[in-house]
């Protein structure tokens, strides 16, 4: 498949939204390396489950790292290892070389429900992810005034949560989850309660906020078309136990078009992992409800894992 130019670089951040001045340069890479994760089966003869299998994954900095796989394959357990929630594990993980240890604000968060406080408005559900910041009053309001306006919420500072929308308050979660600017961002299943419109309507906002922010973000979907839309690269996965398949590169330009013959045969290309098709035999099609053919695709068979 004839891979397009790699996409230009986007301008840096915003200064209201960067670091603050004066912090040391990091290189915000995630290394990790041979993790083995295994619990007790919970059978009375007793014995081991293993979860993960030598999972090796390198995420370089700046980078969109989409991770797709069926249920059980162990995606958001990785996920959990990473921001530091369970620490029994076999392997390393670090961040610019060093061990993570327990959680930390380097490493945000953003979960399937939006999980806002629902005594909270907007601002202040957002301003929940400052709590433990190092700033002023002042610095914390311009950030979090910056950040309603990186999701497009003006206007909806002071609404709470039963006031607004299901994408509206993932977006809220998705400020809060940036909102310290953390050095890497972990989404996981982000859009997985969202109807169809508004979870692509999403996917483009976050599209758009990482390429103006280029944090390093890890992105866990059953989706396969949410995976190749977002991501520089697809780590595809495979259960019983976890481990990974492949890695597919992404090399389509920003911002994606779903429809782009590429995308298609990449998206397909992916999707046959979990298929064992060829995505580029024709006699491999399905019929429409009206008569013809058409490919299969994700959106066709409407899998969910």
């Amino acid at each position: 498949m004839a891979r397009p130019q790699a996409e230009a670089q986007s301008p840096a951040p915003s200064p209201a939204l960067s670091a603050p001045s004066g912090s040391p340069p990091r290189s915000n890479e995630l290394d990790v390396i041979g993790v083995c994760k295994r619990y007790a089966s919970g059978q009375a003869s007793g014995g081991v489950l293993q979860v993960l299998d030598n999972i090796d994954l390198h995420v370089p900095a700046g980078q969109f790292i989409s991770i797709v796989g069926a249920s059980g394959c162990g995606k958001s357990t990785l996920l959990r290892l990473i921001l530091g929630l369970d620490g029994e594990f076999e392997g390393r993980i670090l961040l610019d070389g060093k061990p993570i240890s327990g959680t930390g604000p380097e490493r945000g968060i953003v979960f399937q429900d939006h999980r806002l406080f629902p005594w909270l408005t907007v601002e202040q559900n957002i301003g929940i992810g400052l709590r433990n910041a190092p700033f002023n009053a002042a610095k914390k309001r311009d950030l979090i005034a910056g950040h309603v306006a990186l999701v497009s919420l003006e206007g909806f500072e002071k609404s709470y949560p039963h006031q607004i929308s299901g994408g509206m308050a993932q977006r809220v979660a998705i400020a809060r989850g940036l909102v310290n600017r953390p050095r890497v961002l972990l989404l996981d299943e982000p859009f997985g309660a969202l109807d169809a419109l508004t979870r692509s309507r999403l996917q483009a906002e976050l599209q758009r906020i990482w390429q103006k922010e280029r944090i390093t973000m890890l992105l866990v979907t059953h989706d396969v078309e949410e995976a190749v839309f977002l991501g520089d690269r697809v780590v595809v996965m495979q259960p019983h136990p976890g481990r990974i398949r492949r890695s597919v590169q992404v090399d389509l330009p920003r911002p994606r078009n779903r429809s782009d013959p590429r995308f298609i045969q990449l998206r397909d290309d992916v999707l046959s992992d979990f298929l064992d098709i060829d995505p580029d035999r024709t006699d491999q099609a399905i019929p429409r409800d009206g008569g013809g053919i058409r490919p299969l695709s994700f959106d066709v068979l409407g899998m969910a894992w």
